[in-house]
Order: C-alpha cells, then structure tokens, then sequence
C-alpha cells in the first residue's frame, strides 16, 4: 500500500515539473526555437529573468528559455561551430534572445524622457530585432564556465560597451588589449555565421536589418 502511494505521488508532481510556462508555450505557438533543445552546449541565462540588468527589476517573470526564429537560430548554431572551431573549450552563453513587445514596452517606459532612452527600441515605431526573434544579447565562457572579460557588464548602458570607442577606451585605460581582443573574438565568430553587430551594445547581434524583419516576419505580441 505503501508503495502505491508513493507511486501516485509521483505520478500527481510530474506534470506540474514539466509544465511550460505560459511565454514559452506562447512563443512555441508561433514557430519559434528552443535554443537549448537545438543545441545543449550553448548555455543560457537571460538576464531579465533576474533582478540584475539595467532596469533593476525581473520583467521575464515565468521566462527561463531563450527562444530564437528558426532563421537566426541557424546562424546561432553555425557561430557556436565556428567559436568550437578556433576554441574547443569555449562556448556561447546567451541573455537574451526572442522577447515579447508587452516587455519591450515595460524597458521602455522605464528609459523614456531620460538619457538611455536611445538603448532601447521604442514600441511605437515596431521595437527592435528582439521582437522578432532575430537577435541575441551574447558572450562567451571559457573553459571553466566564466564569461570572458569584456570591459563591461552585459547590459551595460554607456560608451564603455560601444564598440566604435574600443581603441579610444584602451587608450584611455578603461579597457584592456585582452578585453578587446575578446571582443573581437565574439564580433568574428558572429559575424561569420551572419549576424550584424550594433554600435552601442557590445553582446547584441542582429540577424537581418530592421527594414527586412518588418517586411519578412512578424513582432512577437
């Protein structure tokens, strides 16, 4: 009897383990990936998921996966390949990737009438790429499973993550050779399998233009 109990124990908490969340059974719902299904070996921690990014708060409330449209989810796969290629003992460690527009609208609402109004994308003229699925916020780790340094954080807002000051930002002491020279690395790997960076965020890789995501895809409500 005992064991039987235990057994539609079980049984009862199984469900509830596997269970999708809501925003993972909705961006399933419309076409797109699993980045971790795809391939186990890029790791993933979105960092919106968390109270550490530059709003301060958590805006993926019941998010933990990284989605990406099937078209960029290629190029993912290839840069990956092409990282393992030159680094073995490295892989891809992404923090973002598809985001809903209800969280776009959330970022933006907190930067507009500010400053850093210019980092994020604003809604009302048809978000940015990760609305579409077709960007990620990424980096690297190493053998040990750190993330290569970069001279800032993911989700730094502010001319220290700006790709085109990089040489003035040695110069100046607020980057090293080593840093750039890591970034340089990521910018390779990405570039390689398709993507396009963007001048101010160090990590974000577009994979088309935001003219073709408007006229090719659809945003992610």
């Amino acid at each position: 009897m005992r064991h039987l109990f235990y057994l539609l124990l079980a049984f009862c908490f199984v469900p509830l383990a596997a269970q999708q969340s809501q925003t993972a059974c909705h961006l399933e719902s419309l076409g797109f990936v699993n980045i971790a299904e795809a391939d186990s070996t890029i790791a993933v921690d979105l960092m919106y998921a968390h109270a550490d990014n530059f709003t301060g708060q958590v805006l993926y409330e019941d998010l933990r996966e990284a989605y990406l449209h099937p078209d960029a989810l290629k190029g993912l796969l290839r840069a990956q390949q092409e990282l393992k290629k030159h680094h073995p003992h490295y892989r891809l460690i992404v923090y973002d990737a598809a985001r809903p527009m209800s969280i776009q609208q959330k970022m933006w609402n907190m930067v507009k009438g500010t400053p850093r109004y210019i980092y994020v994308s604003n809604p009302a003229r048809g978000g940015g790429l990760h609305n579409y699925g077709l960007a990620v916020d990424i980096s690297i780790l190493d053998e040990t499973g750190t993330p290569l340094p970069m001279g800032t954080k993911v989700d730094h807002l502010g001319i220290e993550a700006h790709i085109t000051d990089e040489a003035a930002l040695v110069r100046s002491g607020k980057m090293t050779t080593q840093e750039q020279a890591n970034r340089q690395l990521l910018r390779n790997v990405m570039r390689t399998a398709g993507f396009r960076t963007l001048p101010s965020e160090w990590w974000h890789f577009n994979w088309c233009s935001r003219q073709e995501a408007k006229q090719r895809y659809k945003v992610i409500p």
